[in-house]
């Protein structure tokens, strides 16, 4: 593997040597990837928070091209619908330039120890767990909606340039990023490295965000995209909330049974049903989106417009006792 030396605002990193790539894989096992728990912060005194911590001084080295010269036909195309996937429902209420950087973080992933080696390994992570997807996407009912085809086109078209090579060097290494709108519990363990329109950019701070950590080797084969979807909305359609429990309980004449893991059984008291018919005429119209906190990926989906300065939260909320870092 040919290495060369990068240069970024004046000052160069080298591309780590033999010596240095021991090193690194000598050191303690990469840090587990966080998830995404956000402050209990109005968005905006979120925005004020992000904008008063400065970008990390120092080089802000690009990422070497991503190759996929070993992979197979289908292996590129299943990289490519998840990398797609990715840019689209991450990044397609961003500018070109914010969907290039989301593209970039996904790659880099791809060679860092911490996270999967194929990419749509790393687009999936965690996407049947309640607090494990890595990219709110894949756990939040986005994938349900249709995209629209000017947006899946241009996603396509960027996620194809990052595969064949193309590196958008403004993001540097980064591996994280999040809205301007949270302030997620890991950022502050994290050196932000750069801002892309509404997203802001963050590596591992010491050994784990420099150049010496990238060493994983692309996998050269890839799941299958179809099939981690579709594992993806499962686990979502088998997720039940406490919320929606307690949000059952309280209609009129209504009794929660037994039902298969992952559902919720609401039956009726006969002698109730006039009244719960009248409380469901009744009932003031609530907006689907406001009504369960939609992320801004699967509102951005519902309406296809860009997200607005007053939108809840993107992510989880944390509870129990407050902490800089998972």
């Amino acid at each position: 593997m040919a290495f060369a030396a990068l240069a970024v605002g004046g000052a160069a990193w080298s591309i780590p040597n033999t010596e240095e790539i021991a090193a690194a894989r000598a050191e303690q096992t990469a840090p587990a990837p966080p998830p995404l728990l956000v402050r209990d912060l109005a968005p905006a005194d979120a925005v004020a928070l992000n904008s008063n911590i400065p970008v990390a001084s120092g080089p802000n080295p690009a990422a070497r091209p991503f190759s996929m010269a070993k992979a197979d036909t289908a292996t590129r195309a299943q990289a490519l619908d998840c990398l797609t996937s990715a840019v689209y429902y991450e990044a397609g209420n961003q500018s070109a330039d914010g969907e290039r950087a989301v593209a970039q973080v996904i790659l880099n992933r791809v060679r860092h120890p911490a996270f999967p080696s194929s990419v749509c390994g790393v687009v999936f992570q965690g996407s049947t767990r309640v607090t494990g997807c890595q990219f709110t996407f894949t756990c939040d009912g986005s994938l349900e909606r249709r995209p629209s085809v000017d947006g899946w086109a241009r996603a396509r078209a960027i996620a194809e340039a990052a595969l064949n090579g193309a590196v958008y060097g403004p993001v540097g290494l980064a591996t994280h990023y999040h809205a301007d709108y949270v302030v997620p519990y890991w950022a502050s363990s994290m050196a932000k490295n750069a801002v892309i329109g509404a997203h802001l950019f963050y590596r591992w701070a010491g050994g784990w965000g420099r150049p010496s950590a990238y060493i994983q080797r692309y996998a050269s084969h890839e799941p299958s995209a179809s099939a981690l979807k579709s594992a993806a909305l499962a686990a979502l359609a088998n997720r039940p909330t406490q919320a929606a429990i307690e949000e059952a309980a309280d209609i009129p004449g209504a009794e929660i049974g037994k039902a298969p893991a992952g559902r919720v059984a609401i039956r009726f008291n006969l002698a109730n049903v006039i009244a719960a018919r009248k409380a469901v005429e009744s009932a003031p119209h609530e907006d689907y989106v406001e009504k369960v906190a939609a992320s801004d990926n699967l509102r951005w989906t519902l309406t296809g417009s860009t997200a607005k300065s007053d939108e809840k939260p993107l992510g989880t909320r944390a509870t129990g006792p407050s902490q800089d870092s998972d």
